[in-house]
């Protein structure tokens, strides 16, 4: 059921769920579907888990940046498959096994390299954020692909006068108009930007 709830999200946003669209995409009664959970709000509980279930744990054996850059990847891929559950991840108050599993392992992975309490929960915090936000941003451009992205910047241009906005042109021709272009490749860079203050917060700390 809640592998349909999510099918169903993603194909037509999270607004479209209801017990009874669920119920006519699994070819039952709405009322039946209580029979496994008690209201929608617990449903959206179980869905959360599931997608938690679907990020990679930070890997052992390695350093925790290596650790936190894996997990972090695997996160904001599997948001652009579930753009409906950005907003949610860290809404619930009910939050299931995978949820907790998911947190404890990252504050665990910090922790074991030696994080103190507040640096590992502020780095996990930033982390975070940078992966909703970012996602959020992709998932919501209108574009998908380089081809778009000409198209886009190409009838932005179209609406200046010349000189009006010289640094958006800019943008425009020397990034969003090449080929090949794609915001989501800077999701990397950007990462490891983070990445970097937060090693340098770390060392701060353990000087102190």
């Amino acid at each position: 059921m809640l592998r349909a709830a999510i099918s169903l999200a993603d194909r037509d946003g999270i607004e479209s769920l209801s017990m009874r669209n669920l119920g006519g995409k699994l070819g039952v009664k709405a009322m039946s579907l209580y029979n496994h959970v008690r209201n929608k709000e617990d449903m959206l509980d179980g869905m959360i888990d599931v997608i938690f279930s679907e990020i990679d744990l930070p890997p052992s054996g390695v350093d925790w940046r290596t650790a936190m850059r894996q997990r972090a990847i695997s996160a904001h891929r599997v948001l652009l498959r579930h753009p409906w559950a950005n907003g949610l991840m860290e809404s619930r108050t009910s939050p299931g096994p995978a949820n907790l599993r998911h947190h404890d392992a990252v504050l665990g992975s910090l922790r074991g390299a030696g994080f103190s309490v507040e640096v590992a929960a502020r780095a996990y915090s930033i982390l975070d954020s940078y992966v909703y936000g970012f996602t959020l941003t992709e998932s919501t451009l209108p574009f998908s692909n380089s081809e778009e992205a000409k198209e886009v910047a190409g009838n932005l241009l179209e609406g200046f006068r010349p000189g009006e906005y010289p640094h958006l042109a800019e943008m425009a021709v020397d990034r969003a108009m090449k080929p090949g272009y794609s915001y989501g490749d800077e999701f990397d860079y950007g990462l490891d930007l983070i990445l970097d203050g937060i090693l340098r917060a770390r060392s701060d700390d353990t000087k102190r």
